[in-house]
């Protein structure tokens, strides 16, 4: 799922800043008490569609669970916007410019595994480079089976409730760089701790 540039310019002097930093300390100080043994962990994420809550799969991508983790605890998601949206394939977010072009300021390495990419599943962007993750993730509106082993699959949409407000998202109206006519963007989002 390379991450697609276009030709416009959305950003806003808070997505700049967001752009050009290297966040790796400050997520990496926010999983200090993150312990997959002791606890399991979701992502809830409240967007303009409506809530997404996101199980994560830390036994076949670790490294991926934790980034996400830790992105989601310093706010890094809160406003973004959804920048690809590709009707009966993939919505994509992630991109603190808006456009496919921006990250966390580092990258992290491939996970790929077994489990396969269908509705709901929540799985990361990434260039022709296999290890150029960071920020930006996807989530499978159908059964995309030539995404399977080829980008990393790290979770999954919780519930009916979050699997349809994802649909909802894959339904919109978009220009020729699919992107939303009408923007879509997280709002909010949070990490829930259940001890096991």
């Amino acid at each position: 799922m390379p991450c697609f540039r276009n030709n416009n310019s959305y950003t806003t002097e808070n997505e700049r800043r967001k752009m050009a930093a290297n966040r790796r300390a400050e997520v990496d100080e926010a999983l200090a008490d993150v312990d997959f043994d002791a606890n399991t962990y979701q992502i809830e994420f409240e967007t303009t569609a409506g809530k997404m809550l996101l199980d994560l799969y830390p036994d076949v991508a670790p490294g991926h669970a934790r980034n996400i983790i830790g992105l989601t605890k310093i706010g890094y998601y809160d406003g973004i916007i959804f920048h690809r949206v590709i009707k009966d394939f993939v919505i994509q977010v992630g991109c603190p410019n808006g456009t496919g072009t921006g990250g966390p300021g580092y990258t992290i390495d491939a996970e790929f595994n077994e489990v396969l990419h269908e509705a709901g599943v929540l799985s990361m962007a990434r260039t022709s480079d296999p290890n150029s993750a960071g920020s930006q993730f996807f989530i499978c509106m159908g059964r995309v089976p030539h995404l399977d082993r080829q980008y990393t699959v790290f979770g999954k949409t919780a519930n009916d409730e979050s699997l349809q407000n994802a649909l909802s998202v894959g339904n919109s109206a978009t220009d020729p760089n699919d992107r939303p006519v009408e923007e879509v963007k997280i709002t909010a989002s949070q990490v829930i701790v259940t001890p096991k």
